[in-house]
């Protein structure tokens, strides 16, 4: 069973591992509206993919808002894109996912928790064919490619 780190460990651990913490209680309610993670997704699907990049989701349930908020904190400095408030899409080289999976597995070994990350890498197909439900968004526009012909 591990030792239980003090929060001065915890901050020194956190900080090592390329992640600031704040002494403040940060709330999660920056999320951008869905027509501008929309319109983030789709400048990630527009990029031609390279042989060395991938798509990824990252999603977590972690209960300590700090570690949380730090977490999210890192995920868009990394350039993931959040989608839901736990939920991050990322488009980046296989080294920097590596990377960041290693960051997670470090700070989640830092303290005894039930938290749970999970890295899912997907497919471009899929993600030229998902689906978005909510908020008056139209699915055409992430789903289907427009041509214009101007005469």
């Amino acid at each position: 069973m591990k030792e239980p780190l003090s929060y001065l460990k915890k901050i020194l651990s956190l900080k090592r591992a390329g992640i600031g913490v704040s002494p403040e209680n940060v709330e999660i309610s920056d999320l951008e509206p869905l027509n501008e993670r929309i319109r983030k997704i789709l400048g990630i699907q527009n990029e031609p993919l390279k042989s060395s990049d991938m798509f990824y989701f990252i999603m977590y349930d972690i209960e300590d808002n700090k570690v949380r908020t730090q977490i999210s904190k890192y995920l868009i400095k990394k350039g993931c894109i959040r989608i839901q408030k736990s939920i991050f899409i990322a488009k980046t080289e296989r080294v920097k996912f590596s990377e960041i999976h290693h960051a997670l597995k470090s700070i989640n070994d830092l303290y005894e928790n039930a938290d749970s990350i999970i890295l899912v890498p997907i497919s471009t197909d899929i993600v030229s064919s998902m689906k978005l439900i909510g908020q008056n968004v139209d699915i055409d526009i992430i789903t289907q490619s427009y041509n214009t012909l101007f005469i």
